[in-house]
């Protein structure tokens, strides 16, 4: 397998552009007054890098995530997805989204639950059906194609998810706390499973975390942001060595780097953060 400039721990500048935001800015109107969502963001992501971004509620991290899918627009300032628009990557198929909560159809298998979007891009039927039997193989669940979603684990209905958001070859895969509801156990095994695919597709994920420990055993960057109105800390290198095991959590080097994630949220917030 060839790995990116990300995944051989070069500079982040090495690898070509993914997206860009410079001097974004997001204002919701509301009755008692304008929040500001986001305030003067300036990110760069290369292709191939596997991005966090950590914050406490209400920070703009989801915001940040929504706006660079173009399911919301800025109130100023610049976004490009692979030097596009948001809405022209949109168009483009650049990237998928899994959601908080898996968002499966009941009545729908688990193979037709990774099949939708496939059908709403009207993909031929047979290219449908093997496009998705491959992505329930990478995570998987191949032994589960005609189980449905009431009849799986939260774990594995999330694992589904990730399949359906990469049944149509996206090249960034944009990850809102996707595993936050889930047990300690199952998050952590599921965290060895998106490494794992990470290093198989090549992707470019950008990733909503509300744990430092994740963030850190996940990422080749930590983004830190601020309380409203959110803004970019500072952002933390993840040298740790790749691939990751469980064993990497154990390692001096794992606590120094949560220690700085630590220190930046305390620094962009005011008081003690714990996990």
């Amino acid at each position: 397998m060839t790995l990116t400039a990300a995944q051989r721990g070069a500079p982040p500048g090495e690898a070509p552009g993914a997206i860009s935001v410079r001097n974004l800015n997001m204002v919701f109107g509301a009755p008692g007054g304008d929040v500001i969502a986001l305030q003067n963001a300036n990110l760069e992501i290369g292709a191939g890098e596997f991005i966090s971004l950590i914050g406490p509620s209400g920070c703009g991290k989801t915001t940040l995530l929504r706006l660079m899918a173009d399911l919301t627009q800025p109130t100023s300032g610049e976004i490009r997805v692979n030097g596009l628009t948001p809405t022209r990557a949109r168009e483009q198929r650049a990237y998928g989204y899994v959601f908080q909560a898996p968002a499966l159809f009941e009545w729908r298998s688990v193979l037709n639950n990774v099949t939708l979007p496939l059908e709403v891009m009207d993909f031929p039927k047979n290219e449908r059906k093997a496009r998705a039997e491959q992505m329930l193989r990478l995570v998987g669940l191949q032994n589960f194609t005609r189980s449905y979603p009431w009849q799986l684990s939260g774990g594995m209905q999330q694992r589904v998810s990730i399949a359906r958001a990469l049944a149509f070859d996206p090249q960034i895969l944009l990850m809102d706390e996707p595993f936050g509801a889930l047990d300690e156990i199952t998050r952590e095994n599921l965290n060895m499973e998106l490494l794992r695919l990470w290093r198989e597709t090549g992707k470019t994920v950008v990733f909503v975390t509300h744990s430092i420990s994740e963030a850190v055993f996940l990422s080749t960057r930590v983004v830190v942001m601020t309380s409203r109105p959110g803004k970019i800390e500072g952002v933390v290198d993840i040298d740790l060595p790749q691939p990751r095991g469980a064993e990497v959590r154990e390692l001096p080097r794992f606590f120094e780097l949560a220690t700085q994630v630590r220190e930046l949220l305390r620094r962009g917030h005011g008081f003690d953060l714990h996990e």
